[in-house]
């Protein structure tokens, strides 16, 4: 069989998202004992917590969580009788732990000087990304794991493909196709965030360029130009792509840190035996 740490190890490196399901707490007659784990991908299942109705279930939750994107760990508590289609007469808990969760998804026009530089940064974080460019000469001959290069003679073409919530970055060698490109972006206007590259200057123009095409003002309000963390000065294309970086994450981690998880705790989905032995340890000490 193949084993959940080589499965777990494999999919990581193919950056494939999966849920690493671990019984943390048994009681009575169980499938299998703590410890034991199973990993749970969009299509596929790997090592077993025991099979029968619990596991079934227990892919139901991982495949929910995978859907919605679920960053948070889970908590939950099975009897294992007649109400789950087992009859093994005990309870278990599950931990649910989702494992390389994309953050984002990025496409960047344009591989130039800054694009070279800045993709390299976006492919060592959490993103799947998507380099467009119509000049295949421009790309390094090595590209990055995890980002997709995409030769297009109309790079606008591409935006039709783009997954709604994505992160787009316009910075071609040319500024009628970045304004045909923001032009393009905003019209979908489902993007999570979007930065042209440039000056306040080129914002203006563009800024009048677009009202000219009927574009409402709430709208182009979205366009972060200049984009990156003002904070991070320079102008080497490295100090540029850094501070273009920094402002994703800052973007997609805006939550980071804040008590979201919807799990009780794990005292409360311990069997009531258990939580009585818990209450009389803390008396005690």
């Amino acid at each position: 069989m193949y084993n959940w740490i080589d499965a777990l190890a494999d999919l990581q490196n193919q950056g494939e998202p999966c849920v690493l399901v671990t019984i943390i707490e048994e009681l009575g007659s169980t499938p299998r004992n703590a410890g034991s784990k199973m990993v749970v991908s969009a299509k596929q299942t790997f090592d077993t917590i025991g099979g029968g109705h619990l596991e079934y279930k227990a892919m139901q939750i991982a495949r929910d969580m995978l859907a919605s994107g679920k960053q948070d760990t889970h908590l939950e508590r099975f009897s294992l009788g007649a109400s789950l289609g087992q009859c093994c007469g005990g309870a278990t808990v599950l931990l649910f732990e989702p494992m390389g969760q994309v953050q984002a998804q990025i496409a960047v026009f344009g591989a130039g000087h800054v694009g070279r530089a800045l993709v390299p940064l976006l492919a060592s974080l959490p993103c799947r990304v998507r380099w467009i460019d119509s000049r295949e000469e421009e790309f390094p001959q090595q590209i990055p794991h995890g980002v997709r290069k995409i030769v297009a003679e109309e790079p606008v073409d591409e935006i039709d493909d783009l997954p709604v919530g994505s992160y787009c970055i316009v910075m071609t060698h040319n500024h009628q196709l970045d304004l045909e490109l923001t032009a393009a972006i905003l019209k979908r206007n489902d993007f999570a965030w979007f930065g042209l590259i440039g000056s306040k200057t080129k914002r203006a123009k563009f800024e009048h360029r677009l009202r000219d095409r009927g574009f409402d003002a709430s709208v182009v309000q979205r366009m972060r130009c200049p984009m990156g963390i003002g904070e991070v000065k320079g102008k080497l294309p490295v100090e540029i792509a850094i501070s273009i970086a920094g402002e994703i994450i800052a973007t997609y981690n805006a939550n980071f840190g804040l008590h979201t998880a919807s799990a009780e705790p794990i005292a409360r989905l311990l069997p009531a035996s258990r939580r009585s032995q818990a209450a009389k340890l803390k008396a005690s000490n």
